[in-house]
């Protein structure tokens, strides 16, 4: 029995890559980037303080990191709970003594619900990115674009009655429509922590102007590798570690590149976790060719860049 022909159908399909959001290109024919600050390694870290509602309904797909065990899920709720209110002030405290600049993803549901957490990030200097609604709040193609639009503009409203003016955006499990772009630029956000095309910020095609990608690494998520996939603490590091200097020497012959990786308050802020994470920052603040930034510094500095 032979395939339809229809089934070999598909209207997106693109030379390179099935979406026309960015040209397509391979690394090796893109010209060297030199940062103006001299620096060879853009370090973006990720702090995600997300809420995750103790029923979620689930729709389209679990969050990774929401609840595990039917209703209700008391363990994982005060787990994600404990990660909000204890472990990123370790978190926090750990940034500062080695000098170190990140991006903090907060949910909106956060803005009421941990306002201390929130003063305290802004006052350490560090950028806030609107994480959408919370956890169960993904946006995906059957959601529809008024609904979406919906979401995204309650998500501005909350951040804006916080006092907040977030450009970065990264959705609920990082979890993207067809219209995600289009929506983002529409309602002033102008960085996405979504996509991982590149190896440096990727300007994206939107309705309302370009919307910068940058590159954020699932594979090195302290989640899913210490938790998803029971690494220890240790190999975490050093995979992390390992990166920065791949990158470092790649960078001789590629230029400057960005290097993004998430920590999770209630997995990396545990006080059997947190050591780990000293020794990395303070392998990143010991070299002198890394620049620890926040996500639109670093796309901005890119941006000064001829193509």
């Amino acid at each position: 029995m032979t395939l339809p022909s229809e089934y070999l159908e598909y209207p997106r399909r693109g030379h390179g890559q099935d979406m026309d959001r960015h040209d397509w290109q391979l690394a090796k024919d893109r010209k060297p980037v030199r940062l103006a600050n001299g620096k060879a390694l853009a370090v973006m870290i990720v702090v995600n303080c997300e809420f995750h509602p103790i029923n979620p309904a689930n729709t389209p797909f679990r969050h990774p990191a929401g609840m595990v065990t039917p209703y209700p899920d008391l363990r994982h709720f005060t787990s994600r709970d404990y990660g909000n209110r204890v472990g990123v002030f370790r978190i926090l405290d750990s940034l500062k003594s080695h000098g170190l600049k990140a991006t903090f993803p907060v949910s909106a549901a956060l803005l009421t619900r941990a306002r201390p957490l929130i003063e305290a990030i802004v006052a350490d200097g560090h950028e806030i990115a609107a994480a959408g609604l919370h956890g169960d709040a993904i946006h995906w193609s059957g959601l529809g674009p008024d609904e979406e639009n919906r979401r995204v503009e309650a998500v501005r409203t909350a951040f804006g009655e916080a006092g907040l003016s977030p450009v970065t955006w990264m959705s609920p499990a990082r979890q993207q429509s067809f219209a995600t772009p289009d929506i983002l630029t529409a309602h002033g956000f102008t960085r996405t922590l979504d996509w991982e095309t590149d190896q440096v910020p990727v300007p994206l095609r939107t309705d309302s102007g370009p919307l910068t990608a940058l590159p954020l690494h699932n594979e090195l998520e302290d989640f899913k590798l210490m938790i998803e996939r029971h690494q220890s603490e240790a190999l975490w590091r050093d995979q992390v570690i390992e990166a920065k200097d791949f990158l470092l020497a790649e960078s001789q012959t590629h230029g400057a590149s960005v290097f993004g990786f998430t920590l999770t308050p209630f997995v990396t802020g545990q006080p059997f976790r947190i050591w780990a994470l000293r020794e990395l920052l303070a392998a990143l603040a010991g070299d002198e060719r890394v620049w620890c930034a926040g996500a639109d510094e670093i796309a901005q500095a890119f941006g000064q860049i001829d193509p």
